[in-house]
């Protein structure tokens, strides 16, 4: 397994942009239906910095999440908007979970 938390800071202006970027991401995954990723972003205090935990259980998940064309297009955009603080990724290693992650 592998898990990832990417975290990054939008303007102001393109909050709901990213927001409504991350639910076609969301949309799409729930709709393939990949047991195998399990990925959760989430908005912090400030309302315009977010955190996306991503956790795949091998290298086909990874695959299968980056070719996703919502995912790939979620990517261009956020990039191309300019972040304030641009993505930072960090693998996660995992100690202990009180419920199956994958």
């Amino acid at each position: 397994m592998n898990a990832v938390k990417v975290q990054y800071t939008v303007k102001k202006e393109y909050v709901e942009t990213n927001k409504a970027n991350i639910q076609r991401v969301m949309t799409d995954l729930k709709d393939i239906n990949n047991p195998n990723i399990k990925y959760s972003a989430f908005l912090l205090d400030d309302g315009k910095s977010f955190v996306h935990f991503i956790m795949r259980l091998d290298d086909q998940a990874q695959k299968t999440l980056s070719e996703l064309p919502s995912f790939q297009e979620f990517q261009r955009q956020l990039r191309e908007s300019g972040p304030e603080v641009a993505p930072k990724a960090e693998n996660l290693h995992l100690v202990g979970s009180s419920w199956d992650i994958i």
